[in-house]
Protein backbone atom coordinates (compact mmCIF):
# COMPACT_ATOMS: atom_id res chain seq x y z
CA UNK A 1 0.00 0.00 0.00
CA UNK A 2 1.33 3.44 -0.95
CA UNK A 3 1.91 5.94 1.80
CA UNK A 4 1.97 9.70 1.31
CA UNK A 5 5.57 10.58 2.21
CA UNK A 6 4.50 13.91 3.78
CA UNK A 7 2.09 12.10 6.09
CA UNK A 8 4.58 9.35 6.84
CA UNK A 9 7.14 11.94 7.92
CA UNK A 10 4.87 13.31 10.64
CA UNK A 11 5.91 12.45 14.21
CA UNK A 12 3.98 9.71 15.92
CA UNK A 13 0.84 10.81 17.80
CA UNK A 14 0.76 10.96 21.58
CA UNK A 15 -1.53 8.68 23.57
CA UNK A 16 -3.20 10.38 26.54
CA UNK A 17 -4.99 9.10 29.65
CA UNK A 18 -8.72 8.36 29.57
CA UNK A 19 -10.90 11.43 29.98
CA UNK A 20 -14.36 12.80 29.24
CA UNK A 21 -14.97 14.35 25.86
CA UNK A 22 -15.45 17.81 27.38
CA UNK A 23 -12.11 17.62 29.21
CA UNK A 24 -10.55 16.43 25.98
CA UNK A 25 -11.84 19.49 24.09
CA UNK A 26 -10.27 21.86 26.62
CA UNK A 27 -7.00 19.90 26.63
CA UNK A 28 -6.91 20.15 22.83
CA UNK A 29 -7.54 23.92 22.97
CA UNK A 30 -4.69 24.32 25.45
CA UNK A 31 -2.41 22.29 23.17
CA UNK A 32 -3.20 24.78 20.37
CA UNK A 33 -1.91 27.59 22.57
CA UNK A 34 -5.33 28.99 23.49
CA UNK A 35 -5.02 31.14 26.61
CA UNK A 36 -8.49 32.71 26.68
CA UNK A 37 -12.00 31.64 25.66
CA UNK A 38 -15.03 33.93 25.52
CA UNK A 39 -17.76 31.53 26.60
CA UNK A 40 -21.40 31.72 27.72
CA UNK A 41 -22.78 28.52 29.30
CA UNK A 42 -26.06 26.68 28.80
CA UNK A 43 -27.54 23.22 29.05
CA UNK A 44 -25.77 21.71 26.05
CA UNK A 45 -22.39 23.24 26.90
CA UNK A 46 -22.34 22.74 30.68
CA UNK A 47 -19.87 19.86 30.41
CA UNK A 48 -17.47 22.12 28.50
CA UNK A 49 -17.78 24.81 31.16
CA UNK A 50 -17.15 22.30 33.92
CA UNK A 51 -13.95 21.36 32.10
CA UNK A 52 -13.01 25.02 31.67
CA UNK A 53 -13.62 25.64 35.37
CA UNK A 54 -10.99 22.99 36.17
CA UNK A 55 -8.43 24.28 33.65
CA UNK A 56 -5.39 26.18 34.89
CA UNK A 57 -4.23 26.89 31.34
CA UNK A 58 -7.17 28.75 29.85
CA UNK A 59 -8.83 31.92 31.12
CA UNK A 60 -12.59 31.85 30.61
CA UNK A 61 -14.21 35.25 30.14
CA UNK A 62 -17.98 35.35 30.55
CA UNK A 63 -19.55 37.80 28.07
CA UNK A 64 -23.05 39.03 28.82
CA UNK A 65 -24.31 38.04 25.37
CA UNK A 66 -22.99 35.44 22.95
CA UNK A 67 -22.70 38.04 20.18
CA UNK A 68 -20.54 40.11 22.51
CA UNK A 69 -18.38 37.05 23.13
CA UNK A 70 -18.02 36.42 19.41
CA UNK A 71 -17.04 40.03 18.72
CA UNK A 72 -14.60 39.95 21.67
CA UNK A 73 -12.96 36.85 20.19
CA UNK A 74 -12.66 38.74 16.90
CA UNK A 75 -11.07 41.73 18.61
CA UNK A 76 -8.62 39.37 20.30
CA UNK A 77 -7.77 37.75 16.95
CA UNK A 78 -7.57 40.91 14.87
CA UNK A 79 -5.29 42.68 17.34
CA UNK A 80 -2.99 39.72 18.02
CA UNK A 81 -2.94 37.60 14.89
CA UNK A 82 -3.88 34.55 16.97
CA UNK A 83 -7.05 32.50 16.63
CA UNK A 84 -9.94 33.89 18.67
CA UNK A 85 -12.10 31.31 20.46
CA UNK A 86 -15.71 31.69 21.52
CA UNK A 87 -18.15 29.17 22.94
CA UNK A 88 -21.91 28.91 23.35
CA UNK A 89 -24.65 26.43 24.05
CA UNK A 90 -27.04 24.97 21.47
CA UNK A 91 -30.06 26.65 19.91
CA UNK A 92 -30.26 30.39 20.73
CA UNK A 93 -26.78 30.40 22.23
CA UNK A 94 -25.35 29.20 18.94
CA UNK A 95 -27.54 31.39 16.76
CA UNK A 96 -26.44 34.43 18.75
CA UNK A 97 -22.94 33.72 17.46
CA UNK A 98 -24.00 33.79 13.80
CA UNK A 99 -23.43 37.53 13.27
CA UNK A 100 -19.92 37.33 14.72
CA UNK A 101 -19.14 34.26 12.60
CA UNK A 102 -20.41 36.00 9.46
CA UNK A 103 -18.38 39.06 10.41
CA UNK A 104 -15.22 36.96 10.82
CA UNK A 105 -15.89 35.36 7.43
CA UNK A 106 -16.24 38.72 5.67
CA UNK A 107 -13.15 40.20 7.33
CA UNK A 108 -10.98 37.06 7.10
CA UNK A 109 -10.58 36.76 10.87
CA UNK A 110 -9.25 33.48 12.32
CA UNK A 111 -11.99 32.29 14.69
CA UNK A 112 -12.94 28.94 16.18
CA UNK A 113 -16.48 28.78 17.57
CA UNK A 114 -17.24 25.79 19.78
CA UNK A 115 -20.92 25.06 20.43
CA UNK A 116 -22.79 22.51 22.47
CA UNK A 117 -25.42 20.46 20.67
CA UNK A 118 -28.29 18.28 21.88
CA UNK A 119 -27.75 14.55 22.42
CA UNK A 120 -27.11 12.70 19.17
CA UNK A 121 -30.33 10.74 19.51
CA UNK A 122 -32.32 14.01 19.46
CA UNK A 123 -30.62 15.61 16.44
CA UNK A 124 -33.17 16.36 13.74
CA UNK A 125 -36.15 15.88 16.07
CA UNK A 126 -36.78 19.50 17.12
CA UNK A 127 -35.50 18.85 20.61
CA UNK A 128 -35.38 21.65 23.18
CA UNK A 129 -32.81 24.25 22.10
CA UNK A 130 -31.88 22.34 18.96
CA UNK A 131 -30.83 24.08 15.75
CA UNK A 132 -28.96 22.72 12.76
CA UNK A 133 -25.98 24.93 13.48
CA UNK A 134 -23.79 22.93 11.11
CA UNK A 135 -26.21 23.56 8.25
CA UNK A 136 -27.10 27.17 8.93
CA UNK A 137 -23.46 28.31 9.09
CA UNK A 138 -22.19 26.56 5.96
CA UNK A 139 -22.17 29.75 3.81
CA UNK A 140 -20.22 31.78 6.39
CA UNK A 141 -17.42 29.46 7.54
CA UNK A 142 -14.27 27.95 6.09
CA UNK A 143 -15.36 24.62 7.52
CA UNK A 144 -17.92 23.08 9.87
CA UNK A 145 -17.67 20.03 12.11
CA UNK A 146 -20.44 18.09 13.83
CA UNK A 147 -18.57 15.71 16.15
CA UNK A 148 -20.21 12.30 16.15
CA UNK A 149 -17.38 10.25 17.72
CA UNK A 150 -15.46 11.32 20.81
CA UNK A 151 -12.29 9.79 19.35
CA UNK A 152 -12.35 12.39 16.56
CA UNK A 153 -12.00 15.39 18.91
CA UNK A 154 -8.16 15.71 18.89
CA UNK A 155 -7.85 15.60 15.11
CA UNK A 156 -10.88 17.85 14.57
CA UNK A 157 -9.64 20.55 16.95
CA UNK A 158 -6.13 20.52 15.47
CA UNK A 159 -7.49 20.66 11.92
CA UNK A 160 -9.94 23.43 12.84
CA UNK A 161 -7.12 25.65 14.10
CA UNK A 162 -4.97 24.93 11.10
CA UNK A 163 -7.82 25.77 8.72
CA UNK A 164 -8.73 28.95 10.59
CA UNK A 165 -5.18 30.27 10.18
CA UNK A 166 -4.04 28.85 6.85
CA UNK A 167 -4.36 30.56 3.50
CA UNK A 168 -7.02 33.21 3.78
CA UNK A 169 -7.95 33.12 7.50
CA UNK A 170 -11.55 32.68 8.58
CA UNK A 171 -14.00 31.09 11.02
CA UNK A 172 -14.44 27.37 11.73
CA UNK A 173 -17.19 25.89 13.92
CA UNK A 174 -17.08 22.73 16.02
CA UNK A 175 -20.56 21.57 17.12
CA UNK A 176 -20.39 18.91 19.85
CA UNK A 177 -23.41 16.90 21.08
CA UNK A 178 -23.73 16.67 24.85
CA UNK A 179 -23.35 12.91 24.97
CA UNK A 180 -20.06 13.22 23.06
CA UNK A 181 -18.92 15.68 25.73
CA UNK A 182 -19.84 13.11 28.40
CA UNK A 183 -18.29 10.08 26.66
CA UNK A 184 -15.05 8.58 28.00
CA UNK A 185 -12.17 8.08 25.60
CA UNK A 186 -8.44 7.47 25.58
CA UNK A 187 -7.30 10.25 23.25
CA UNK A 188 -4.75 10.06 20.49
CA UNK A 189 -3.22 13.52 19.99
CA UNK A 190 -1.82 14.02 16.47
CA UNK A 191 1.32 16.13 16.27
CA UNK A 192 0.37 17.46 12.86
CA UNK A 193 -2.56 17.39 10.46
CA UNK A 194 -1.86 17.31 6.72
CA UNK A 195 -3.90 19.65 4.53
CA UNK A 196 -5.00 18.58 1.08
CA UNK A 197 -2.89 19.97 -1.74
CA UNK A 198 -5.74 22.30 -2.72
CA UNK A 199 -5.53 23.91 0.73
CA UNK A 200 -1.78 24.56 0.70
CA UNK A 201 -0.74 28.21 0.28
CA UNK A 202 0.19 29.01 -3.31
CA UNK A 203 3.39 30.90 -4.09
CA UNK A 204 4.02 33.23 -6.99
CA UNK A 205 6.86 32.10 -9.24
CA UNK A 206 9.71 34.28 -10.46
CA UNK A 207 8.19 34.51 -13.94
CA UNK A 208 5.08 36.17 -12.46
CA UNK A 209 7.17 38.52 -10.33
CA UNK A 210 9.57 39.52 -13.11
CA UNK A 211 6.51 40.43 -15.20
CA UNK A 212 5.42 42.77 -12.39
CA UNK A 213 8.82 44.46 -12.33
CA UNK A 214 8.76 44.80 -16.11
CA UNK A 215 5.33 46.46 -16.00
CA UNK A 216 6.51 48.79 -13.21
CA UNK A 217 9.54 49.83 -15.26
CA UNK A 218 7.26 50.99 -18.09
CA UNK A 219 4.61 52.71 -15.96
CA UNK A 220 4.21 56.47 -15.76
CA UNK A 221 1.52 56.59 -13.07
CA UNK A 222 1.78 53.36 -11.04
CA UNK A 223 -0.27 52.83 -7.88
CA UNK A 224 -0.48 50.26 -5.08
CA UNK A 225 -3.87 49.24 -3.68
CA UNK A 226 -3.44 47.20 -0.51
CA UNK A 227 -5.91 45.34 1.68
CA UNK A 228 -6.30 43.23 4.78
CA UNK A 229 -4.29 40.43 3.19
CA UNK A 230 -1.14 42.40 4.01
CA UNK A 231 -2.10 42.34 7.70
CA UNK A 232 -3.09 38.66 7.72
CA UNK A 233 0.18 37.68 6.03
CA UNK A 234 2.29 39.77 8.44
CA UNK A 235 3.72 41.46 5.35
CA UNK A 236 3.78 45.12 6.44
CA UNK A 237 7.58 45.39 6.60
CA UNK A 238 7.92 43.66 3.22
CA UNK A 239 5.43 46.15 1.78
CA UNK A 240 7.33 49.13 3.15
CA UNK A 241 10.61 47.85 1.73
CA UNK A 242 8.99 47.27 -1.67
CA UNK A 243 7.39 50.73 -1.76
CA UNK A 244 10.63 52.48 -0.86
CA UNK A 245 12.48 50.52 -3.55
CA UNK A 246 10.11 51.46 -6.34
CA UNK A 247 8.68 54.80 -5.12
CA UNK A 248 5.02 54.10 -5.84
CA UNK A 249 2.17 55.72 -3.86
CA UNK A 250 0.03 53.48 -1.62
CA UNK A 251 -3.68 53.64 -0.80
CA UNK A 252 -5.19 50.95 1.38
CA UNK A 253 -8.64 49.63 2.06
CA UNK A 254 -10.03 50.08 5.56
CA UNK A 255 -9.02 46.49 6.29
CA UNK A 256 -5.46 47.42 5.36
CA UNK A 257 -5.25 50.56 7.49
CA UNK A 258 -1.90 50.74 9.29
CA UNK A 259 -0.18 48.12 7.12
CA UNK A 260 1.75 51.02 5.57
CA UNK A 261 2.59 53.97 7.87
CA UNK A 262 0.12 56.77 7.21
CA UNK A 263 2.74 59.42 8.00
CA UNK A 264 4.90 58.14 5.13
CA UNK A 265 5.22 60.58 2.17
CA UNK A 266 4.01 57.84 -0.20
CA UNK A 267 0.89 57.06 1.84
CA UNK A 268 -2.46 58.33 0.58
CA UNK A 269 -4.15 56.78 3.62
CA UNK A 270 -7.23 54.79 2.58
CA UNK A 271 -9.60 55.22 -0.34
CA UNK A 272 -13.11 54.28 -1.37
CA UNK A 273 -16.53 55.70 -0.59
CA UNK A 274 -15.36 57.98 2.25
CA UNK A 275 -11.63 57.70 1.65
CA UNK A 276 -9.07 60.31 0.71
CA UNK A 277 -9.53 62.42 -2.40
CA UNK A 278 -5.89 61.86 -3.31
CA UNK A 279 -6.17 58.09 -2.93
CA UNK A 280 -9.31 57.88 -5.04
CA UNK A 281 -7.96 60.13 -7.76
CA UNK A 282 -4.59 58.38 -7.85
CA UNK A 283 -6.17 54.95 -8.29
CA UNK A 284 -8.59 56.33 -10.89
CA UNK A 285 -5.80 57.95 -12.96
CA UNK A 286 -3.20 55.20 -12.58
CA UNK A 287 -1.83 53.40 -15.61
CA UNK A 288 -0.64 50.43 -13.54
CA UNK A 289 -2.55 49.24 -10.47
CA UNK A 290 -0.95 46.58 -8.28
CA UNK A 291 -3.55 45.09 -5.93
CA UNK A 292 -2.22 43.21 -2.91
CA UNK A 293 -4.48 41.16 -0.63
CA UNK A 294 -7.70 43.02 -1.45
CA UNK A 295 -10.95 42.02 -3.13
CA UNK A 296 -12.40 44.95 -5.12
CA UNK A 297 -15.22 45.52 -2.64
CA UNK A 298 -18.07 47.72 -3.88
CA UNK A 299 -17.25 50.38 -1.26
CA UNK A 300 -13.82 50.64 -2.90
CA UNK A 301 -14.74 50.44 -6.57
CA UNK A 302 -18.10 52.21 -6.85
CA UNK A 303 -19.14 51.52 -10.45
CA UNK A 304 -16.79 48.59 -10.98
CA UNK A 305 -16.89 48.87 -14.76
CA UNK A 306 -15.36 52.36 -14.51
CA UNK A 307 -12.89 51.57 -11.73
CA UNK A 308 -9.26 52.36 -12.67
CA UNK A 309 -10.35 52.51 -16.32
CA UNK A 310 -6.92 53.14 -17.85
CA UNK A 311 -4.83 50.85 -15.67
CA UNK A 312 -3.21 47.54 -16.31
CA UNK A 313 -4.28 45.65 -13.17
CA UNK A 314 -2.21 43.05 -11.34
CA UNK A 315 -4.04 41.23 -8.54
CA UNK A 316 -2.07 39.17 -6.04
CA UNK A 317 -4.23 37.24 -3.58
CA UNK A 318 -3.99 33.93 -1.77
CA UNK A 319 -7.67 33.21 -2.48
CA UNK A 320 -8.08 32.30 -6.15
CA UNK A 321 -11.86 32.73 -5.88
CA UNK A 322 -11.35 36.49 -5.56
CA UNK A 323 -9.69 36.74 -8.96
CA UNK A 324 -12.01 38.18 -11.61
CA UNK A 325 -14.96 37.88 -9.21
CA UNK A 326 -15.75 41.59 -8.92
CA UNK A 327 -13.31 43.10 -11.39
CA UNK A 328 -11.74 41.51 -14.45
CA UNK A 329 -7.98 42.01 -14.18
CA UNK A 330 -5.11 41.60 -16.59
CA UNK A 331 -2.76 39.56 -14.41
CA UNK A 332 -4.30 37.46 -11.61
CA UNK A 333 -1.63 35.83 -9.46
CA UNK A 334 -2.50 33.33 -6.72
CA UNK A 335 0.06 33.68 -3.95
CA UNK A 336 0.77 34.26 -0.33
CA UNK A 337 1.33 38.02 -0.47
CA UNK A 338 4.24 37.99 1.99
CA UNK A 339 6.11 35.56 -0.23
CA UNK A 340 5.36 37.67 -3.30
CA UNK A 341 6.60 40.89 -1.70
CA UNK A 342 9.68 39.39 -0.08
CA UNK A 343 10.67 37.68 -3.33
CA UNK A 344 10.05 40.89 -5.30
CA UNK A 345 12.41 42.66 -2.92
CA UNK A 346 15.03 39.97 -3.50
CA UNK A 347 14.63 40.19 -7.28
CA UNK A 348 15.00 43.96 -7.16
CA UNK A 349 18.41 43.45 -5.54
CA UNK A 350 19.48 40.50 -7.69
CA UNK A 351 18.41 42.07 -10.99
CA UNK A 352 19.60 45.54 -9.93
CA UNK A 353 16.14 46.76 -10.91
CA UNK A 354 15.96 50.45 -11.71
CA UNK A 355 12.74 52.07 -10.60
CA UNK A 356 10.95 54.24 -13.17
CA UNK A 357 11.01 58.00 -12.95
CA UNK A 358 7.81 58.61 -11.01
CA UNK A 359 8.74 62.16 -9.92
CA UNK A 360 6.07 63.94 -12.06
CA UNK A 361 3.42 61.48 -10.83
CA UNK A 362 4.48 61.84 -7.22
CA UNK A 363 4.41 65.61 -7.54
CA UNK A 364 0.84 65.49 -8.84
CA UNK A 365 -0.27 63.11 -6.08
CA UNK A 366 1.47 65.17 -3.42
CA UNK A 367 -0.36 68.27 -4.62
CA UNK A 368 -3.72 66.45 -4.25
CA UNK A 369 -2.77 65.44 -0.70
CA UNK A 370 -2.05 69.02 0.28
CA UNK A 371 -5.07 70.54 -1.43
CA UNK A 372 -7.65 67.96 -0.33
CA UNK A 373 -6.85 66.64 3.17
CA UNK A 374 -9.54 65.25 5.44
CA UNK A 375 -10.97 68.41 6.97
CA UNK A 376 -13.94 69.99 8.75
CA UNK A 377 -15.28 73.42 9.59
CA UNK A 378 -14.79 74.88 13.06
CA UNK A 379 -17.85 75.10 15.30
CA UNK A 380 -18.74 76.42 18.74
CA UNK A 381 -19.78 72.85 19.53
CA UNK A 382 -17.64 69.72 19.83
CA UNK A 383 -17.28 68.39 16.32
CA UNK A 384 -16.80 64.60 16.12
CA UNK A 385 -13.77 64.93 13.85
CA UNK A 386 -12.12 67.28 16.35
CA UNK A 387 -12.86 64.86 19.21
CA UNK A 388 -11.00 62.11 17.34
CA UNK A 389 -8.07 64.40 16.55
CA UNK A 390 -7.86 65.32 20.22
CA UNK A 391 -7.91 61.64 21.19
CA UNK A 392 -5.09 61.05 18.70
CA UNK A 393 -3.05 63.84 20.26
CA UNK A 394 -3.61 62.68 23.83
CA UNK A 395 -2.75 59.05 23.02
CA UNK A 396 0.10 60.10 20.68
CA UNK A 397 -1.36 57.81 18.06
CA UNK A 398 -0.32 54.72 20.01
CA UNK A 399 -3.72 53.29 20.98
CA UNK A 400 -5.56 50.37 19.45
CA UNK A 401 -8.80 51.83 18.12
CA UNK A 402 -11.94 49.76 17.69
CA UNK A 403 -15.21 51.13 16.35
CA UNK A 404 -18.85 50.37 15.87
CA UNK A 405 -20.37 51.03 12.45
CA UNK A 406 -21.49 54.37 11.09
CA UNK A 407 -20.20 57.92 10.73
CA UNK A 408 -17.95 57.61 13.77
CA UNK A 409 -16.27 54.61 12.13
CA UNK A 410 -15.34 56.63 9.04
CA UNK A 411 -14.19 59.64 11.07
CA UNK A 412 -12.03 57.40 13.25
CA UNK A 413 -10.22 56.12 10.16
CA UNK A 414 -9.95 59.61 8.69
CA UNK A 415 -8.71 61.57 11.71
CA UNK A 416 -6.70 59.04 13.73
CA UNK A 417 -3.44 58.33 11.91
CA UNK A 418 -2.23 54.73 12.08
CA UNK A 419 1.43 53.82 11.86
CA UNK A 420 1.12 50.10 12.57
CA UNK A 421 -1.14 47.26 11.51
CA UNK A 422 -3.59 45.59 13.91
CA UNK A 423 -4.32 49.00 15.46
CA UNK A 424 -7.59 49.79 13.67
CA UNK A 425 -10.20 47.11 14.35
CA UNK A 426 -13.65 47.50 12.90
CA UNK A 427 -16.44 45.51 11.28
CA UNK A 428 -15.85 46.36 7.63
CA UNK A 429 -17.21 43.68 5.31
CA UNK A 430 -20.39 42.93 7.25
CA UNK A 431 -20.74 46.36 8.88
CA UNK A 432 -22.02 45.02 12.22
CA UNK A 433 -23.30 47.64 14.62
CA UNK A 434 -22.49 46.74 18.21
CA UNK A 435 -19.01 45.52 17.26
CA UNK A 436 -16.99 48.31 18.86
CA UNK A 437 -17.00 47.77 22.60
CA UNK A 438 -16.89 43.96 22.74
CA UNK A 439 -14.03 43.94 20.23
CA UNK A 440 -12.24 46.48 22.43
CA UNK A 441 -12.65 44.08 25.35
CA UNK A 442 -11.08 41.28 23.30
CA UNK A 443 -8.28 43.50 22.00
CA UNK A 444 -7.44 44.64 25.52
CA UNK A 445 -7.26 41.04 26.74
CA UNK A 446 -4.79 40.32 23.93
CA UNK A 447 -2.84 43.56 24.50
CA UNK A 448 -2.94 44.37 28.22
CA UNK A 449 -0.07 46.86 27.93
CA UNK A 450 -1.63 48.98 25.17
CA UNK A 451 -4.39 51.54 25.45
CA UNK A 452 -7.54 50.22 23.75
CA UNK A 453 -10.35 52.66 22.96
CA UNK A 454 -13.66 52.07 21.25
CA UNK A 455 -14.71 55.10 19.22
CA UNK A 456 -18.44 54.51 18.96
CA UNK A 457 -21.78 56.02 18.10
CA UNK A 458 -24.73 56.14 20.48
CA UNK A 459 -26.76 53.74 18.34
CA UNK A 460 -23.96 51.23 17.84
CA UNK A 461 -22.74 51.33 21.45
CA UNK A 462 -26.21 50.57 22.81
CA UNK A 463 -26.41 47.33 20.85
CA UNK A 464 -23.88 45.58 23.10
CA UNK A 465 -23.82 47.90 26.11
CA UNK A 466 -24.09 44.87 28.40
CA UNK A 467 -20.42 44.10 27.80
CA UNK A 468 -19.59 46.89 30.25
CA UNK A 469 -20.37 44.26 32.88
CA UNK A 470 -17.80 41.91 31.36
CA UNK A 471 -15.15 44.63 31.43
CA UNK A 472 -15.97 45.59 35.03
CA UNK A 473 -16.13 42.09 36.53
CA UNK A 474 -13.17 40.74 34.54
CA UNK A 475 -11.11 43.91 35.21
CA UNK A 476 -10.56 44.61 31.53
CA UNK A 477 -9.48 48.21 31.04
CA UNK A 478 -11.26 48.92 27.74
CA UNK A 479 -12.44 52.51 27.21
CA UNK A 480 -15.27 53.88 25.06
CA UNK A 481 -15.61 57.36 23.61
CA UNK A 482 -19.18 57.75 22.32
CA UNK A 483 -19.79 60.40 19.67
CA UNK A 484 -23.39 60.96 20.67
CA UNK A 485 -25.52 62.74 18.07
CA UNK A 486 -28.80 61.08 19.06
CA UNK A 487 -29.26 59.71 15.55
CA UNK A 488 -28.36 56.77 13.37
CA UNK A 489 -25.90 59.20 11.84
CA UNK A 490 -24.88 57.51 8.61
CA UNK A 491 -28.44 56.61 7.65
CA UNK A 492 -29.51 60.17 8.50
CA UNK A 493 -26.70 61.45 6.27
CA UNK A 494 -28.05 59.41 3.38
CA UNK A 495 -31.52 60.73 4.16
CA UNK A 496 -30.17 64.29 3.96
CA UNK A 497 -28.34 63.62 0.70
CA UNK A 498 -30.78 61.39 -1.17
CA UNK A 499 -34.20 61.43 0.57
CA UNK A 500 -34.93 65.14 1.15
CA UNK A 501 -34.04 64.75 4.85
CA UNK A 502 -37.15 62.66 5.54
CA UNK A 503 -36.39 60.82 8.77
CA UNK A 504 -37.25 57.14 8.41
CA UNK A 505 -36.92 56.19 12.08
CA UNK A 506 -33.31 57.31 12.43
CA UNK A 507 -33.89 59.56 15.47
CA UNK A 508 -32.80 57.69 18.60
CA UNK A 509 -33.91 60.25 21.17
CA UNK A 510 -37.41 61.02 22.44
CA UNK A 511 -38.07 64.65 21.47
CA UNK A 512 -37.83 66.78 18.35
CA UNK A 513 -35.08 68.84 19.96
CA UNK A 514 -32.86 65.91 20.81
CA UNK A 515 -29.46 66.15 19.20
CA UNK A 516 -29.04 69.84 19.95
CA UNK A 517 -26.02 70.21 22.25
CA UNK A 518 -27.77 72.97 24.18
CA UNK A 519 -30.77 70.80 25.05
CA UNK A 520 -29.01 68.60 27.59
CA UNK A 521 -32.15 67.48 29.39
CA UNK A 522 -33.49 65.91 26.20
CA UNK A 523 -30.50 63.59 25.72
CA UNK A 524 -31.59 59.96 25.77
CA UNK A 525 -30.52 57.51 27.03
CA UNK A 526 -28.28 58.66 29.86
CA UNK A 527 -25.07 56.74 29.19
CA UNK A 528 -23.41 58.02 32.34
CA UNK A 529 -26.15 56.56 34.53
CA UNK A 530 -26.13 53.32 32.54
CA UNK A 531 -22.35 52.96 32.90
CA UNK A 532 -22.52 53.77 36.61
CA UNK A 533 -25.15 51.07 36.97
CA UNK A 534 -22.54 48.60 35.76
CA UNK A 535 -20.02 50.06 38.20
CA UNK A 536 -18.10 51.70 35.35
CA UNK A 537 -16.81 55.26 35.65
CA UNK A 538 -18.31 57.63 33.09
CA UNK A 539 -18.56 61.28 32.17
CA UNK A 540 -20.55 63.40 29.75
CA UNK A 541 -18.81 66.30 28.02
CA UNK A 542 -20.68 69.02 26.16
CA UNK A 543 -18.44 72.09 26.19
CA UNK A 544 -15.65 72.29 23.67
CA UNK A 545 -13.19 73.67 26.21
CA UNK A 546 -13.66 70.62 28.45
CA UNK A 547 -12.99 67.99 25.80
CA UNK A 548 -9.23 67.52 26.13
CA UNK A 549 -9.32 67.35 29.91
CA UNK A 550 -12.14 64.80 29.75
CA UNK A 551 -10.19 62.60 27.32
CA UNK A 552 -7.12 62.86 29.55
CA UNK A 553 -9.25 61.76 32.51
CA UNK A 554 -10.52 58.77 30.52
CA UNK A 555 -7.02 57.69 29.54
CA UNK A 556 -5.65 58.14 33.06
CA UNK A 557 -8.41 56.10 34.69
CA UNK A 558 -7.35 52.61 35.77
CA UNK A 559 -10.38 50.65 34.62
CA UNK A 560 -13.11 50.66 31.99
CA UNK A 561 -14.51 54.09 31.23
CA UNK A 562 -17.29 55.61 29.12
CA UNK A 563 -16.89 59.15 27.81
CA UNK A 564 -20.15 60.45 26.36
CA UNK A 565 -19.24 63.25 23.92
CA UNK A 566 -22.24 65.25 22.75
CA UNK A 567 -21.93 66.30 19.11
CA UNK A 568 -24.32 67.86 16.57
CA UNK A 569 -26.16 65.53 14.20
CA UNK A 570 -25.73 67.88 11.25
CA UNK A 571 -22.16 66.77 10.45
CA UNK A 572 -21.67 64.62 7.37
CA UNK A 573 -18.77 62.33 6.50
CA UNK A 574 -16.94 63.82 3.55
CA UNK A 575 -15.70 63.11 0.95
CA UNK A 576 -18.35 60.74 -0.33
CA UNK A 577 -18.71 58.73 -3.51
CA UNK A 578 -22.42 57.83 -3.74
CA UNK A 579 -23.07 54.08 -3.92
CA UNK A 580 -22.54 52.71 -7.42
CA UNK A 581 -21.11 55.97 -8.73
CA UNK A 582 -17.59 56.84 -9.85
CA UNK A 583 -14.75 59.01 -8.62
CA UNK A 584 -15.91 61.65 -11.09
CA UNK A 585 -19.09 62.00 -9.01
CA UNK A 586 -17.31 62.31 -5.66
CA UNK A 587 -18.84 64.86 -3.25
CA UNK A 588 -15.85 66.58 -1.66
CA UNK A 589 -17.66 69.03 0.68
Amino acid sequence: MKTDSSIASFPKPEIGPEMKGADLVIECLAREGVDVVFAYPGGASMELHQALAKSDKIRTILPRHEQGGGFAAEGYARSSGKVGVCMATSGPGATNLVTAIADAYMDSTPLVAVTGQVYRKFIGKSAFQETDFFGMTLPIVKHSYLVMDVKDIPSIVKEAFKLAQSGRPGPVIIDIPKDIQQAISQPVFPKEIPLHVSQQPKLANDENLKLILDLISKAKQPMLYTGGGIVSAEASEDLKTFVEHIQIPVASTLMGVGSFPESHPLSLKWFGMHGSVSGNWAVHQSDLLIVLGARFDDRITGDVEKFAPNATIIHIDIDASEHNKNKIVHHPIVSDVKHALSRLNELIEVLKFKAPDTAPWLEKVSKWKKEYPFSYEESPHIIPQAAIQTLYQVTKGEAIITTGVGQHQMWAAQFYDFENDRSFISSLGLGSMGYGYPSAVGAKVANPDREVIDIDGDGSFLMNVQELATAKIEKINAKAMILNNQHLGMVAQWEDRFYDSLRGHTLLGDTSNVGSPENVDALYPDFVTIANGFGVKARRVIKKEELREAIEEMIAHDGPYVLDVIVPYTEHVMPMIPAGKTVDEMIIK
